[in-house]
């Protein structure tokens, strides 16, 4: 059992922290230095490790991992590959074999290549043209990493874990070694930290960041705090009936049930500590003969799940949708809807936590993922097609073969982020600003999970976190994003948790994306070595040359498609003053979307069609004089938008109400994109105000941008 794994692990490292207090050892001489020690056994950990040797550097690759490939191992093999245009160099190497191994008929063992299909994250599986295969088994990814490693006769030293506290030997501005738990000692002349964690870094004391920024920290319309942004299916209001969180409903006296918050949720846009959720990427399957009966969880408590039972009967049944099809009949089963494996809330402390803290919490959670998928098959609570459905499936007997078929990694989604020389931010990714000395690209959606669950001031309980924004296409990522300052470290990389903020981060975290800038931050290290100079020196200019002669893609290549996503318009291009859908006050659950085209900034809000409660979007502005100003919407038009939109002008007179049609746009305003609702008189000490809301509407109220054009004396 994987319990059992974890608490002899657990007990091991204490007693080796508990022998090296007594009988601390010190670096000797005698121990080999290497030009290159990578830390950490992710994917970028490996092709940090390859690339390393393939620039003559000698290289040792300190994994605290005994198997290799983080998540892209760990039972992420839907891959989240964003354009596959732009991924290169190491990684697309990776998924050419992934490719290769799938040619083999042999490794279709309970399945045909044909009865599989060839169905991927918004393309195929297995692309014939450029020779790459995108979707693949658990064991697969882990065996060609293996192999990848061993054909560069690269050292790997597995399950050696780093000393935070003393491990971390420097001088004059650079390390000199780290050590492990277990006394050994790794001298060299660049290190990379390629761990989801980011323990490397933090023990060289360069400055690290977790939890979210605030909206006015990078100037991020989608930082900090959410309430009300709901991107994709992840939140209650897309259930029919509203779920009560008090232990007897409606009756707060009575206490709120599990895995519910009673705290706050913070204010609008607001920084916070709060991490986006983790669970395990199980690899389930239905093929009889491959699959393993759900057992019941060690301290498994049915109310535990009380909130699924809520949710199940507020009308929820789509448990199976992200149960993404791998070859030989497995899943790469991944978190969906309003309560799923994600367990919200669970990891506040795991960026910073002690590793005795962190098998706690990888332990919990994975208590909470197999104790829900025994709920969901057993409790009498749930629906029966849902409980048949669901006892069909069963853990992959031929994955995690010692682990009790449970993967080995927890994905962690986010942890600590380094604040390095250069910070990616939202307005980069979405090229609002530019980015400088690109190795490398991302163009996966920002995506961030929930952080928190909570009650809203309505009495229900409501998910929060959750983003789905466009990135606009494929998007450069700066060198600078894998260096730290200066004056913190001159010979550390970071191409995990590199410099960039919680909304950043969202895309760039992708498995392809990390393997990528594994392999640029290798190059900045030798080329470093090479001249004897700090990582903070390497002139962009050569580091690029290198890049692209390991075809490493640096800008959209042409025949890329730069967006999948509808272009948005341009703010800019409006006159006067105008307030955007996310900065509106968005009351009673707005859902996020850029589905239709012709909206400004990220894309605009609907209401979900829900007629059972008001929702209602508040745009406020300061205007910059008193005087007549026209007022205007902007909205995407569409024929199910409802005929008889609520929207209340808040002027100088009073509130005028309009009834108004957004199947269509018709107006002698001086944008066609916008519809006018007259001219008023507005006092700047007081702020100008428009109400929108979904009551007495008959099809979607869709709300976008407002504007107060002014009009000259008249």
């Amino acid at each position: 059992m994987r319990s059992a794994s974890w608490r002899h692990r657990l007990s091991m490292c204490s007693m080796i922290l508990a022998t090296l207090l007594l009988f601390p050892k010190s670096p000797t001489n005698a121990e080999t230095s290497h030009d290159v020690v990578v830390y950490g056994g992710t994917a970028a950990a490996a092709t940090a490790a390859i690339q390393s040797a393939r620039m003559g550097q000698s290289v040792i690759m300190v994994s605290p991992d005994k198997h290799l490939g983080g998540l892209t191992s760990g039972g992420l093999g839907w891959t989240d590959t964003g354009n596959k245009g732009v991924i290169g160099g190491l990684a697309k190497d990776f998924y050419h074999r992934v490719y290769k191994h799938y040619q083999d008929d042999s490794s279709w063992k309970f399945q045909t290549r044909e009865k599989y299909g060839n169905r991927a994250q918004g393309h195929r599986a297995s692309d014939d043209d450029q020779a790459t295969m995108w979707v693949f088994e658990p064991h697969v990814a882990e065996n060609i990493l293996d192999e990848m490693l061993a054909e560069h006769d690269i050292t790997v030293v597995r399950d050696a874990w780093l000393d935070r506290e003393k491990g971390v030997k420097k001088q004059d501005g650079r390390i000199k070694s780290i050590q492990t738990l277990d006394g050994k000692t790794y001298p060299g002349k660049m290190f990379i930290d390629a761990t989801y964690e980011g323990d490397l870094i933090a023990a060289a004391g360069v400055q690290t960041a977790h939890g979210r920024e605030g909206i006015k920290d990078y100037n991020e319309p989608h930082a900090g705090v959410q309430t009300g942004v709901l991107h994709h299916s992840h939140h209650f209001d897309v259930l029919p009936k509203r779920v009560d969180p008090y232990v007897v409903p409606g009756d707060p006296s009575s206490g709120v049930i599990p895995l519910v918050s009673a705290d706050p949720p913070g204010e609008f846009g607001s920084a916070d500590d709060h991490v986006q959720a983790y669970c395990f990427r199980t690899c389930m399957t239905n093929h009889a003969e491959n699959r393993v009966a759900w057992k019941r969880p060690e301290g498994y408590d049915p109310a535990t799940y009380e909130i699924m039972a809520r949710t199940f009967e507020a009308g929820w049944r789509d448990v199976f949708k992200k149960f993404d099809p791998l070859p030989n009949h497995k899943t790469d089963t991944n978190n969906h809807g309003p309560v799923s494996f994600d367990n919200i809330g669970g990891n506040y402390d795991y960026p910073e936590a002690t590793y005795e803290r962190r098998q706690e919490i990888i332990q919990q959670h994975e208590n909470y993922q197999r104790g829900l998928l025994y709920f969901i098959a057993t409790d009498p609570r749930v629906p029966k097609e849902v409980q048949d459905e669901i006892n069909e499936w069963g853990l992959s007997a031929d994955e995690f073969t010692d682990n009790d078929h449970w993967p080995h990694q927890i994905y962690v989604r986010e942890a600590r982020r380094m604040v390095g020389q250069f910070v990616m931010t939202e307005n980069h990714l979405r090229k609002d600003l530019p980015t400088p000395d690109s190795v490398g690209m991302g163009s996966y959606g920002i995506d961030s999970h929930n952080t928190q669950r909570y009650i809203t001031p309505e009495g229900y309980v409501q998910n929060e976190g959750d983003l789905g924004v466009s990135t606009r296409g494929p998007y450069k990522i700066a060198m600078g994003a894998l260096l730290p300052k200066r004056d913190e470290c001159e010979n550390l990389l970071s191409p995990v948790c590199v410099s960039a903020t919680h909304v950043a981060f969202g895309s760039i975290r992708m498995e392809p994306v990390f393997m990528i800038l594994g392999q640029s931050a290798a190059t900045i290290a030798a080329l470093a070595n090479q001249s004897d100079a700090a990582v903070q020196d390497v002139p962009y200019a050569d580091l690029r040359k290198r890049l692209l002669d390991d075809n490493q893609i640096l800008e959209t290549p042409a025949g890329v498609a730069k967006s999948n996503h509808p272009e948005s318009l341009d703010l800019k291009t409006v006159e006067g003053v105008s307030v955007d859908d996310t900065q509106a006050q968005r009351i009673g659950g707005w859902i996020h979307s850029h589905a239709s085209g012709n909206f400004y900034g990220s894309g605009y809000h609907h209401d979900g069609k829900v007629t059972d409660r008001v929702k209602q979007a508040i745009y406020q502005a300061d205007l910059p004089k008193s005087g007549q100003y026209e007022v205007r919407l902007s909205f995407p038009t569409n024929s199910n938008r409802s005929k008889q939109t609520r929207v209340d002008v808040h002027h100088g007179a009073g509130t005028t109400t309009h009834r108004i049609d957004q199947t269509q746009i018709e107006s002698d305003s001086k944008s066609s994109k916008l519809l006018s609702l007259g001219k008023y008189a507005f006092d700047k000490s007081q702020p100008a105000k428009v109400v929108i809301s979904n009551e007495d509407a008959n099809g979607y109220v869709v709300i976008d941008l407002v504007n107060w054009l002014p009009l000259d004396s008249e």
